[in-house]
């Protein structure tokens, strides 16, 4: 388990400086393209003030960049609550070095390997007896990045200040040696060298004003973000029930439709069957007055039925045996049979009981009945295929 936490400590060791260091890099070339002056207007740049003493005077300068500007001229000695009333409120955010000249510290160039780069500041510490007549204990000291060389090498440059050193400058300074953010150096030309050689412990760190209020208003940028996207869902909620109603109602409204189209379909295909039936044969208005004028006197229909295409007669007659070629000339009807034998009915006329069927026969130019067509199905559902 010891092994296992150890690892993973390296590899966090490992990967948290590149992490670090590509998002430094990402800012800085964001950054790049806006010029110094509207970075510092926007609040977005890594500007410092710069103290330094010269002579009887206090210097006050703002590094933005590689730029230096002089801020302010103050008597010296001063102290740093009198300063703090002569800045503005945008200064007064800056962290604040102190900047010393080039003779106060020793620099040595050195060349590391690339895979120093993570952890420069150790790697360097243990050179310093080597390139310093110092002992580590004995001095403050920074390292400063040059660049890659051609070989893949780091260029640095170590840093160094003796303790004692340090120490008599906080006694000239006074009040100021625990009113620092760090201390520089000049580089020889009076451009700071952007290194920190204050020891960490003493090191005072500006609190931002507004990071509170940055930090709330990050929040509440969250918190309507949520709610902004919950609305959005929230609304494309709504409308997809919308849709889905109105499309629900419009297959509603297509099926009703439809069931009107086949009720009426089926009525008038109704009505035309009735029609072509109705037109295939005789009516029975026409069928009663064939009868009548072919039946003899003295016959009397009891019944007549038409079913489909069968004719039916039941009645009495003095002359049933003759009636069959008496009704085959008729051009309504074919196949006239008697249905049975003749029943004498006993009664004082001699008349028997007949029972007559023949099959009516369609009229001249009468239309042949077609054959029902499928039912339709209605679906508001289905899709139109042309």
């Amino acid at each position: 388990m010891t092994a296992w936490r150890d690892s993973l400590v390296r590899a966090q060791g490992q990967v948290a400086p590149g992490v670090g260091k590509g998002l430094r890099w990402w800012r800085r070339s964001l950054l790049a393209w806006l010029p110094e002056r509207w970075q510092w207007a926007l609040g977005w740049s890594r500007a410092r003030l710069m103290l330094r003493q010269h002579g009887d005077q206090l210097q006050v300068l703002r590094q933005t960049g590689a730029a230096c500007e002089t801020v302010l001229e103050l008597p010296w000695p001063q102290t740093p609550a009198a300063l703090e009333q002569r800045l503005d409120a945008r200064l007064r955010t800056l962290p604040r070095h102190w900047l010393l000249p080039a003779t106060a510290a020793l620099r040595r160039p050195m060349r590391l390997p690339a895979a120093a780069g993570a952890r420069l500041r150790d790697v360097v510490g243990f050179e310093i007896d080597r390139q310093t007549p110092f002992e580590p204990a004995q001095v403050s000291f920074d390292v400063r990045e040059l660049g890659a060389l051609e070989d893949g090498q780091l260029q640095v440059e170590l840093v160094v200040m003796p303790r004692s050193a340090l120490d008599q400058w906080a006694d000239q300074v006074g009040p100021w040696a625990q009113a620092l953010a760090g201390i520089d150096v000049e580089d020889g030309q009076g451009h700071p060298l952007g290194v920190n050689l204050l020891p960490p412990a003493q090191r005072q760190t500006l609190r931002d004003p507004m990071r509170r209020w940055n930090l709330l208003m990050a929040a509440a940028t969250l918190v309507l973000l949520a709610l902004a996207g919950q609305q959005i869902l929230d609304n494309r909620q709504a409308s997809a029930d919308v849709l889905r109603e109105q499309v629900n109602a419009a297959a509603r409204d297509a099926r009703q439709v439809a069931a009107e189209r086949q009720q009426l379909q089926t009525l008038v295909e109704g009505a035309a069957f009735l029609e072509q039936t109705r037109g295939a044969h005789a009516s029975t208005v026409e069928l009663w007055n064939e009868l009548t004028r072919l039946l003899p006197d003295g016959t009397y229909l009891e019944k007549l039925s038409v079913e489909g295409q069968s004719l039916q007669l039941i009645g009495l007659s003095r002359e049933a045996s003759q009636l069959v070629p008496l009704l085959q000339d008729s051009p309504l009807w074919r196949k006239v049979n008697l249905t049975g034998v003749l029943q004498a009915d006993g009664g004082a006329a001699g008349r028997d009981r007949f029972t007559l069927t023949a099959e009516l026969q369609p009229l001249p130019g009468a239309p042949v009945p077609a054959a029902p067509a499928a039912p339709e199905v209605a679906d508001g559902n289905a899709n139109d295929t042309p």
